[in-house]
């Protein structure tokens, strides 16, 4: 219990830092992202509405940073994020709402696929070291993991889309489609969604396998390894229960940390394939300084990132006696 509670306050104070930190990190970068709203808008504006754009926004320069700062942190204890300064006047939770969904679905979908399968598939080939499943699959997804991404997903997407038309080019679904829980939609969302998945769960799977085999070889040669093989207990038990339920405890920690770019690290993924999810919406804040959408999404990834990593503080509580005893 102490462990946890401790772990709980570690967790709150990164969440403060973070929050902090995304609060300051915009008002430092240069530019006016009022000015530029105002510019897109090819008029003449009054200089008493462009107060009012920036007190809309969060940046009322007749406020100190301590007090905008205070007033930031009364509008996320109220749930609000504010107005889109690139999408005007689309409140930011609209914004993320309508992309979110997209990329958990697809994103979050590819991560979990590639850490089992990476993972399973490295526990094998620690077990059968030497063997031909370890000669052939080690190297050959070392090699896919070594191309890079975007030229991965290019290559990729010419020959199984372009030239050899088993998937479409790209975006969420068919464009004559009306979005909604119906048979034609939902159909045509898996139909685009796979040749994107096999891109991800291709080059990142290769990881997983690498760093869970590594950690079997070291765990197979505990002393309590080699005596439950002693014992004459079957292999299949001795893989999972005593030599996989300890070798996989280093990468739960890269999954959950893997989990907050879920989010953030779908960038190339939505880009190349014309993909509507949240990673091109963080671009596009970016590059329009939408103050708000960016602090939205930036504590949106640090959020999960908290609790992807206090979650596999509690696995490793179930999993390791030794951590329970710290307590």
């Amino acid at each position: 219990m102490q462990y946890l509670l401790r772990r709980i306050g570690f967790y709150l104070a990164a969440l403060w830092v973070a929050i902090t930190v995304n609060f300051l990190l915009p008002r430092l970068m240069p530019g006016d992202p009022v000015l530029l709203l105002v510019a897109r808008l090819q008029g003449r504006v009054d200089p008493h509405a462009i107060d009012a754009l920036r007190i809309q926004f969060g940046l009322n320069t007749n406020q100190t940073l301590f007090q905008q700062y205070l007033n930031y942190l009364n509008d996320l204890a109220h749930g609000n994020f504010g107005i889109s300064i690139s999408n005007y006047p689309t409140p930011v939770s609209d914004v993320i709402g309508t992309s979110l969904a997209w990329t958990l679905v697809l994103v979050g979908t590819s991560a979990v696929i590639s850490f089992v399968v990476g993972t399973m598939l490295g526990a094998l080939a620690a077990w059968k070291r030497g063997s031909w499943f370890d000669t052939v699959f080690s190297p050959l997804l070392t090699f896919f993991q070594a191309i890079p991404y975007f030229w991965l997903a290019l290559l990729l997407l010419y020959v199984l889309g372009l030239d050899l038309r088993w998937f479409p080019l790209g975006f969420g679904y068919d464009i004559d489609l009306t979005p909604g829980f119906n048979f034609d939609f939902i159909l045509s969302a898996v139909d685009h969604a796979i040749l994107p998945a096999f891109t991800i769960v291709i080059s990142s799977v290769a990881g997983w396998m690498l760093g869970m085999r590594n950690a079997m070889l070291t765990t197979l040669a505990e002393d309590y390894v080699l005596m439950a093989q002693a014992k004459g207990l079957s292999e299949r038990r001795v893989l999972i229960t005593y030599a996989a339920r300890n070798a996989i405890l280093p990468n739960i920690t890269g999954f959950a940390i893997s989990l907050g770019f879920v989010i953030g690290g779908a960038l190339l993924t939505e880009i190349i394939f014309s993909y509507p999810g949240i990673g091109f919406i963080l671009l596009s804040a970016v590059q329009a300084e939408d103050y708000p959408l960016m602090q939205a999404i930036f504590l949106l990834i640090a959020l999960i990132v908290l609790i992807a990593n206090f979650l596999a503080d509690l696995l490793y509580v179930v999993l390791d006696p030794r951590v329970r005893q710290e307590g």
